[in-house]
């Protein structure tokens, strides 16, 4: 039946771009939103959140097509939708592409400082999915490319930048590219023999997961510098902090390098309670 094709359809692209892991970036995003200025007019919040999920679920897609032929001889990602083909790469490129008019259009709604910087945000995305080809800063180049969303949410709302916007987006930054580095250890074999370049691949996966953990202790550090330049913010947002960093080490102790079990649970798992816990702490750090 034709319901019953399309509603796959709308679920394999739901699968392909990852539609449930949209929470990771959200929370940074809602956060600087309401540090900017508190709750904005409801049609800013609509352009916000379109500009978000459109710029987020067209680099994602992107990245599935641009890698598609990487995914196919990849054992772990051989099942996604492009490789099984049950969507095709041209109507996957078409569809990305779709959404970054949309996010552009979403920029040009909120003001012109935000429209200006979207084609930069936008060069961020698509050449992420390029630099693993040459460079073991890839998941950096991802974390800078996550972190357009609390920085675009400040400037939607002030129109100006702020060392708040600067830190948050650097607390995005290193929170990636930290979890990042921890999802890539599964790789490291399939890496190595295949040219693709990752801090694993690069330092070992000792050392990566060192690394990986230096960044998540950056996090921390950035979003106090948030809390201290923030004004009126409540304590309850440190104690927010605490939880945080309690999650970090529970991620951490998760894996090792003779033990990558649990790298799906460690880098995606926690990091969504991660984000909850920040979103929810932040939140009535601001409101109270």
């Amino acid at each position: 039946m034709a319901w019953i094709k399309s509603f796959k359809k709308i679920h394999d692209y739901g699968t392909l771009v990852m539609f449930s892991h949209t929470i990771f970036s959200l929370s940074f995003a809602i956060i600087a939103m309401l540090l900017a200025g508190g709750f904005p007019s409801i049609d800013t919040f609509f352009w916000i959140l379109v500009a978000f999920l459109s710029a987020r679920t067209g680099a994602n897609a992107l990245n599935r097509v641009i890698d598609a032929k990487i995914d196919a001889q990849n054992p772990r990602t051989a099942t996604r939708q492009i490789p099984q083909g049950l969507l095709n790469k041209q109507e996957v490129l078409i569809f990305s592409i779709v959404c970054f008019v949309i996010m552009l259009a979403a920029a040009w709604m909120l003001n012109p400082l935000c429209f200006f910087l979207a084609p930069i945000a936008l060069f961020l995305m698509v050449i992420y999915s390029y630099t693993k080809r040459f460079t073991c800063l890839c998941h950096l180049i991802l974390g800078v490319s996550c972190a357009a969303a609390p920085v675009g949410a400040w400037i939607a709302i002030t129109g100006t930048m702020s060392w708040v916007a600067f830190f948050m987006g650097a607390a995005n930054t290193a929170w990636v590219a930290g979890f990042d580095i921890i999802y890539g250890a599964q790789d490291y074999q399939f890496d190595r023999e295949h040219g693709i370049r990752s801090i694993p691949e690069t330092f070992g996966l000792r050392f990566g997961l060192y690394i990986s953990a230096l960044f998540h202790v950056a996090t921390v550090i950035f979003l106090i510098m948030v809390g201290f330049l923030s004004e009126g913010i409540h304590m309850i947002y440190f104690i927010g902090l605490i939880f945080v960093s309690l999650l970090f080490i529970i991620q951490h102790s998760m894996v090792s390098p003779t033990n990558l079990k649990n790298v799906k649970i460690a880098s995606y798992s926690i990091n969504q309670l991660v984000s909850l816990t920040f979103l929810l702490f932040g939140v009535l750090a601001i409101i109270w």
